[in-house]
């Protein structure tokens, strides 16, 4: 277990304990959620709350490798989203999930500090001095690296290293990432568009090329340790209804392409 998840379990249990984040009653629905999804599942919370009085909806926002290792070392949340199907897969292997469903897809972007020129397309990445990413475990890393890879057929077998010499820092979620560059502390970072949405004015975005881009898939499943089984059931529904949807895509979520 990585440093960093064991601070969030810590961190996590010490809020459980202090009731911050339930003791938990009965009417109380914990939902482990990947950081992409914060805003789009406050909305959906709240609708959640107005439909089911007296329910309280708990959200953990991070990155799906953290919210797996929380569940893995004991958490029992309600609800579980990911921003990749490899974590939701693990947990189901484990018998910690019930079966997944995809409910939304992401797209992938690079946003790049407002006052920077140089920067125009995706094929300038590699002249930024300063480039924010995330953690190869963490789902928005990971499809970075695939995006890279994709890259080397169209822009040079050598676009992936020089994009790599100029990375900085490898964040534990996307939400990092997208801070680092609102904040100035680097010139680019690979996010969803999701995020990019989310810092509309506070910085400006760039296309990935459609035949370089990927396309990041979100599973959403209960928990067999759910403690509110039947809520949890509902809540996965509500994210797969159609006023579900409608809250996504607002938020910048599309469709996920049938298999």
């Amino acid at each position: 277990m990585s440093r960093a998840a064991a601070t969030l379990v810590a961190t996590f249990c010490s809020a459980l304990a202090a009731g911050a984040l339930a003791g938990p009653s009965s009417r109380d629905l914990v939902v482990f959620e990947a950081a992409s999804l914060k805003e789009a599942f406050a909305a959906l919370a709240s609708r959640f709350e107005k439909d089911h009085p007296g329910v309280r909806v708990v959200t953990n926002a991070a990155g799906s490798q953290e919210l797996r290792s929380q569940i893995e070392h004991g958490a029992a949340p309600d609800v579980f989203a990911s921003a990749d199907e490899r974590h939701m897969h693990a947990l189901v292997a484990a018998g910690l999930a019930g079966t997944p469903a995809l409910f939304a897809c992401n797209e992938l972007v690079v946003v790049v500090r407002r006052d920077l020129a140089t920067l125009k397309t995706f094929a300038d990445l590699p002249l930024a001095d300063r480039i924010v990413v995330g953690a190869p475990e963490v789902p928005i890393g990971a499809y970075t690296n695939r995006i890279l890879d994709r890259a080397a057929d169209r822009l040079g077998a050598l676009f992936p290293a020089r994009v790599q010499a100029k990375i900085v820092s490898r964040e534990l979620d996307v939400r990092q990432v997208l801070a680092k560059v609102v904040l100035g502390e680097a010139d680019a970072g690979v996010v969803y568009r999701t995020d990019a949405i989310s810092a509309k004015g506070k910085v400006r975005v760039l296309e990935i090329p459609p035949e370089i881009n990927v396309r990041a898939a979100y599973p959403i499943a209960s928990l067999k340790r759910a403690p509110n089984p039947g809520l949890a059931a509902e809540f996965v529904g509500l994210v797969r209804s159609p006023s579900g949807a409608a809250a996504l895509r607002e938020a910048g979520f599309v469709p996920c392409p049938a298999p």
